[in-house]
Parts: C-alpha cells; structure tokens; sequence
C-alpha cells in the first residue's frame, strides 16, 4: 500500500512538472517545473530500489543540468517578450505532435513485447553486468565505471571542462554598446569633433565674406 501511495504521489509530480515545463511563459518557471518532475523521477527510481540513478537524477540532472539551463537563460535574457502564436519554422508544432506520438507508440510497443520487462532480457551468469546479490549496485557501478570505463569516464571530464570554460568565456565577452570608454579619451574626442565643427563653420563663412567684399569694391 505505501509503495501504490509512493508511486501515485511521484507520478503526479512528475505530470505536473511536465505539464508546467509546457505551459508556463516564463522561462525561469518552466525550468523550476523541470526541477520538480526529475525530483518525482528520482523518488520512482528510489521505489525501484535504483540508488545509484536517484542519486545522478538529483545531482547530475537536478542540479548541473538545470543550472546550466538556468545560466543560459539568464545569458540569453528573460526580459525579451517573444510571441508564441508565431511560428519561426512553418509545421514544427504538427511535426512535433507526430514525433511526440511516434515515440511513445514505440516505447508502449518495446514494453509490451517484452511481456512487462523493462529491458527484455536478464544477464546470464558470469557476465560483466550482472549484478550480485547482496551488494549495494552503486558499489559495482562505481567499481566498473573506475576500472573498465576509466578512460571514457576521464573523457568526458574533458569535454565538461572545456564547455565550463567556453560558457565562462561567452559570459565575460561585452558587447560594444556596453563598453565604458575612459574619460580622457571621451574627452579628446570631444575636442576633435568641436575643432572640426568649427573648421566647417569657417569653411562656410569664408565664401560669404569674400563675396561681400567683392560688392563693395
């Protein structure tokens, strides 16, 4: 009974964050929403028993994933009012209902012909991703991912660290409007222009005096 109680409470968690990533016009609420459905998921595969993938659903997606979209948005700007009814590329809303349904037919259909199996098959004995009994598989999931993963595992250190490194450095890049200029030189530029304003003023004024001084000759 707690486990139905458990499993209906996280479900409607994650509906109801799915269904605010969508409906919200905020940016911002919509990627809190995010943050509520895979907190729900996290709690589903906790009632699986799935330690491993709450734990990387909390920190990795939760937390660094989320962030990012954060650290996004608050690059790209929030204040900007785009209209929604507009559609920049004609037919992406029906192309993506039918991508939408597509998927789900073919993940209700992998489900079924499994008869009821998550993934249709069970390691066999003595292979390298059978779990065993009576240890903790966050345990054996580190154990592989250190020893037989480690240089994939290091890989994609790399390549988080150089994205860190290229986001920082679009974050630190001004643009021209927004450039403080120094006095001094403000200032210099201020009297050039007002020596060139008045250049012109005497490049007009000459003709008119010499032409005065033609007629009363």
């Amino acid at each position: 009974m707690v486990e139905l109680i458990v499993f209906l409470v996280a479900g409607a968690i994650c509906l109801g964050g799915a269904v605010g990533v969508i409906v919200n016009r905020n940016p911002v609420h919509a990627a809190l929403s995010l943050v509520a459905t895979l907190f729900g998921i996290a709690v589903l595969f906790i009632a699986q028993e799935a330690h491993f993938l709450a734990a990387v659903q909390v920190i990795v997606y939760a937390g660094a994933i989320v962030i990012l979209f954060l650290f996004v948005l608050m690059l790209l700007g929030v204040d900007r009012a785009e209209d929604l009814t507009v559609e920049p590329i004609r037919g992406q809303r029906l192309g993506a209902a039918i991508v939408g349904i597509a998927a789900l037919a073919l993940t209700l259909i992998a489900f079924a012909s499994t008869s009821g199996e998550a993934t249709g098959a069970r390691p066999q004995a003595g292979a390298p991703n059978e779990i065993a009994e009576g240890v903790a598989d966050i345990e054996q999931i580190g154990e592989s991912l250190f020893t037989d993963h480690l240089f994939a595992f290091e890989i994609t250190s790399v390549l988080l660290v150089i994205a860190i490194v290229g986001a920082v450095m679009l974050s630190r890049r001004v643009r021209r409007d927004e450039l403080v200029e120094d006095p001094l030189v403000e200032a210099h530029r201020a009297e050039l222009e007002a020596r060139a304003a008045r250049a012109a003023e005497g490049a007009e004024d000459s003709p008119a005096a010499a032409h005065d001084e033609e007629v009363q000759a």
